[in-house]
């Protein structure tokens, strides 16, 4: 997952003031403890202009945040009372230069909200939501800026614009229509209120699902964690004595491949499913409502008839029908193979000497069991392969030399926010700098479920700044003194990241607006579920996976059981990704009328209406737990995955049919996709490069649905 940044951004916006100057002056009286005694008084001096987390304190950020928005507005106005006619640089990159405090704050202080939050820091970010919101609606609602922005793209042609001017100056244009610059006066007005409190409402349901995925551990006795080893139990082990079972993001919870207590597995996976219904304050079914009905009238306030067919501007689907296409075409691939996985599942437990109905809560556990009879692959036997520090330093980065020339060096002399976090520099094949990457991995309670990626510092020729990168996972962190050793899941969560990681160190813009992983979702996920195929590339896969303990290398037979169980399990993990997509998509295909009285009511209505409510089959995430869409900046866009995987697999055909892993081919994949940007039309970037459209059918291939 892509974690997108807040600044001159349509979907989260930055501040309070409008571009009057009574109400700067109003917030200058607000942001008096600005002085130099602030960790973000002056820019950063360490490399790369990275943030010094050894000055910063919780008490620095609200200042700091409500001077940069002044800032902002006071460079906006500057542009707007010129009475200079319009040229790209006094408008587009005065723009441009506007955020600079404000990015620089921005960029930690959401860094440590979703990584290492505190009260403190949640107080704030609850204060200060719907001010970012009505910052954001003062740059993209004001008229005057607006005009000027308009008299420029309406005269582009005899500008004499470079390429990226030009995309820069569409962009903004179709930015500013897409957040209301069409608007009356009153329409407007209205407008900024819904956006405040849609800010509102979607840090409300992060701030609770937060809560509610804390407080849902689930504590058990060391018998009824039967199946667990004694590292893992030692991880978790408490001081009365009893184990905590901390819950994951999803659905399913990773220790319900292991349980072999029935009991215990549904336990587990009942509070997991109902973590955020459980009618106390971390209740989020009543927000969910509010939060799909606001947006829903703020679609119909912009001209549309639902936030998706107005979020999806800009996007390479562009409409709900074609997002929602990709989905059904896959659907009935995926739901047919689940239920034929199921009957398998269903035939072995019918075998035992107390057979039952497989429910949601057994699939993880039956699966493995199958996996290793059928392919004689247990997950057990290939953590040891998989420590995390060379999966990272052996794997991924040994990908990324060979691929594309990069070499990678420990810095410890650079701060962190949190003591595990790990730093590291980063330079082309010819020796040039290219940036410098963070890695913050373990589950902690101050850290949101998932694994994302964004910037400390984004890439700009015109900011003359290098990328600074970090990718946040939520790996169980193992009892002092063991290594950390991972599933096969988490050493493509940590590919998949990285592959947004090197999207952002390609990048080669001039201007930040366009830079790196600024693109729509439904191609930003694509560089990073692109590299997730280099985890099991051969000669990747010999030079990180080695036991731990004799540093052997993983054995042929080993490689050739994960190869062959590949598509194991395709039906289920499809149809549960699907289902969440889907749930997401008719959340934001609701008019403003409509009046949802029950969301769990709704979402199983949901999933019917696609044929997606097979009992043991529960959605990826359910609605009530669903942060990327209700708090992650990803409604009406939780497609893109499958968009982004049908990219994928279609530029990975393409790899293979033209010398594989070869370190040309990397070249000619940064030089053509990764280093582009958005600074040209991704469908056109996508179709010069593969010489046509994408495709589906290297996905369904995949897959193993067609030959």
């Amino acid at each position: 997952m892509y974690a997108k940044k807040a600044i001159l951004s349509v979907v989260i916006g930055a501040s309070i003031f409008s571009t009057s100057c009574n109400n700067a002056a109003k917030q200058k009286d607000e942001a008096i403890d600005w002085n130099e005694n602030n960790a973000f008084f002056s820019p950063s001096k360490l490399p790369y202009q990275t943030a010094d987390f050894n000055q910063i304190k919780n008490k620095d950020f609200k200042p700091a945040l409500l001077e940069g928005m002044r800032r902002q507005v006071e460079a906006i106005d500057s542009i707007t009372t010129s009475t200079d006619k319009p040229t790209f640089d006094n408008t587009l990159v005065a723009l441009e230069k506007s955020g600079e405090l404000f990015d620089r704050v921005t960029s930690v202080f959401f860094l440590l909200t979703g990584a290492h939050t505190n009260d403190e820091l949640k107080a704030i970010n609850n204060e200060l939501a719907p001010k970012f919101a009505a910052h954001n609606d003062a740059i993209y609602l004001n008229d005057v800026l607006f005009q000027r922005i308009k008299s420029l793209y309406d005269t582009k042609e005899t500008l004499n614009l470079k390429p990226e001017q030009a995309r820069l100056l569409d962009v903004y244009y179709q930015s500013f229509i897409k957040a209301g610059a069409n608007l009356d006066k009153e329409n407007k007005t209205k407008l900024k209120e819904l956006n405040q409190t849609i800010a509102t409402l979607n840090n409300q349901f992060g701030d609770k699902l937060l809560a509610a995925t804390k407080s849902g551990g689930v504590s058990f006795t060391k018998e009824e964690l039967a199946g667990l080893n004694e590292d893992e139990l030692a991880a978790i082990k408490q001081e009365d004595d009893t184990y905590l079972v901390e819950l994951n993001n999803t659905t399913q919870q990773p220790d319900l491949s292991k349980l072999t207590n029935k009991e215990s597995r549904k336990k587990l996976f009942d509070q997991a499913w109902i973590r955020a219904e459980k009618g106390d304050d971390n209740d989020t079914r009543a927000i969910i409502i509010e939060i799909a009905k606001k947006r829903a009238e703020k679609a119909k306030l912009l001209g549309f008839n639902n936030y998706a067919e107005w979020s999806l501007q800009g996007t390479m689907a562009s409409t709900p029908d074609n997002a929602l296409k990709i989905l059904k075409d896959l659907s009935p691939f995926a739901v047919a193979t689940a239920k034929e996985e199921a009957k398998e599942i269903q035939d072995l437990i019918n075998r035992e000497s107390d057979p039952f109905t497989l429910s949601a809560a057994d699939w993880n556990y039956y699966a493995e069991k199958i996996r290793q009879d059928k392919y004689d692959l247990n997950q057990n036997d290939l953590k040891p392969y998989f420590e995390m520090n060379s999966v990272l330093e052996n794997g991924v980065f040994y990908m990324a030399n060979q691929l594309y020339g990069l070499t990678f060096k420990a810095r410890t002399d650079i701060p962190v926010w949190q003591e595990d976090v790990k730093v590291y520099e980063v330079f082309n094949e010819d020796g040039s700098k290219v940036g410098l990457f963070y890695t913050d991995f373990y589950q902690r309670d101050s850290k949101r479920g998932g694994a994302w990626m964004s910037n400390i510092v984004g890439q700009s020729k015109l900011l003359n700044q290098l990328p600074v990168i970090y990718n946040v996972g939520n790996f169980p962190k193992p009892a002092e003194g063991q290594p950390t050793l991972l599933s096969l899941d988490n050493v493509i969560t940590m590919y998949h990241e990285f592959g947004h990681a090197l999207h952002g160190f390609f990048a080669n813009q001039t201007y930040p607006t366009l830079s790196g992983t600024n693109v729509s979702r439904d191609f930003v996920e694509f560089p990073s579920q692109f590299h997730e195929h280099f985890a099991f590339e051969p000669s990747v896969l010999k030079n990180y996976a080695k036991h731990y303990k004799t540093g052997e290398v993983i054995p042929d037979a080993l490689v050739q059981k994960i190869k062959r169980a590949s598509n194991f399990n395709k039906g289920y993990s499809l149809t549960e990704l699907l289902g969440a997509s889907l749930i997401d998509m008719e959340w934001h295909v609701i008019g403003a009328d409509k009046d949802i009285k029950d969301a769990v009511q709704f979402e199983q209505e949901s999933l019917k209406k696609y044929g997606l409510d097979l009992a043991t089959v529960p959605p990826r995430y359910r609605s009530t737990y669903f942060n990327h869409v209700f708090a992650g900046g990803y409604a009406a866009g939780y497609y893109s995955y499958k968009w982004s995987e049908m990219l994928d697999y279609d530029a990975y055909d393409w790899l293979l049919a033209n010398g594989g892993m070869t370190r040309a081919n990397g070249q000619i994949l940064r030089d053509k996709v990764f280093s582009k940007g958005n600074s040209m039309p991704l469908e056109v970037m996508y179709k010069d490069f593969r010489g046509k459209d994408p495709s589906i059918d290297a996905l369904l291939k995949h897959f193993g649905f067609t030959k």
